[in-house]
Formats: structure tokens, sequence, C-alpha cells
């Protein structure tokens, strides 16, 4: 039996733009699985992404610093991303994020990057999915949604936009 399916694509609604600050890695070492490695988050700030809905409260805020990102890069090229930390809202209310994301690049790009060195967001493929936790009734609606991203890699930080999948 077949039967037509009229159903919506999805649209990204624009949600929040993140800057996070970032230490140097700490080095596990060249597992079994893969390169493992922490990237320790000092910090950052959360602004409302340009054409945010005006329906919700606008993400604004700073991101605490003590959470991490904990990485395995794979192959030299592809980087498997689980990074966890709080945002803390301008209204003093607190998010939990835990974000797994897939970063690709080539082995040249990879290496820069591991070395800390600059590299053209072109080169590399940076996709998230952004999941959020919180106790503050005024922001459910983040654990009521699906959500992803797009981020790049600097030396020193990470530049991720985030989207409402609606």
């Amino acid at each position: 039996m077949t039967t037509s399916l009229n159903l919506p694509a999805p649209v990204l609604e624009p949600v929040c733009d993140l800057a996070v600050t970032i230490a140097a890695p700490v080095e596990v070492g060249a597992t079994p699985q893969g390169l493992r490695r922490m990237i320790p988050i000092t910090g950052g700030m959360v602004t409302p992404a340009p054409g945010h809905s005006t329906t919700r409260p606008a993400v604004q805020g700073r991101i605490i610093p003590g959470g991490a990102d904990f990485q395995l890069i794979v192959g030299g090229t592809s980087a498997q991303l689980d990074a966890r930390y709080v945002i803390e809202l301008m209204d003093g209310s607190r998010v939990f994020v835990q974000n797994t994301a897939l970063r690709f690049a080539s082995a040249d790009a990879t290496g820069r990057l591991l070395r800390g060195e600059k590299v053209d967001p072109a080169e590399v493929y940076f996709r998230c999915q952004p999941r959020f936790e919180t106790a503050a009734p005024q922001w459910s609606w983040l654990m009521e949604s699906q959500f992803i991203g797009t981020g790049v890699r600097l030396p020193d930080a990470v530049h991720m936009r985030f989207f409402r999948v609606a």
C-alpha cells in the first residue's frame, strides 16, 4: 500500500550565535579508536542570531567557564566532537548544552587545525546538533524542538550559529 503524504519540509529558524573561548588542547593520545583530546572551554558569549524569531525570548548570555569539548580524530581527517557546557542567560537562568558535531577536512587542513593554525572555514565541514536542558519554564521551548548548527574553528575560539528546525 502506498500513500501520498504532503509533508512540510523543515524550515531553519536562526536562534543564536556563540563565540566560545577555548584553552590549549589536552592530548590523551592515539588510542585504538583514534586521536583522543579534550579542549577546555574557558567562556564565551551568546547573542541572538540575525533573523531570530521574535515570538520567543532571544537567547542571549554568557558561557560559564568549565565546560569541555571531547574530541576523537579519526583517520586524520574526521573529528567527532562532544561538547558540554552551561549558558547563563540574561535573566539568570542556566541552560545545559550537549553539542555533538562532525568536523571533516582534508588531511592538510586537519593538521593545521590540530596545530592551532587558522584555517579558511570553506575548507572545513562543521555541523552540529545541540541539545538543551533547563529548569527555567520560560526556556522550556529549547527542550521541545530539534536544533542544528554550523561552526568554524579558530585557533583560540569556536564560533557557531544554532538553528531551530521548524
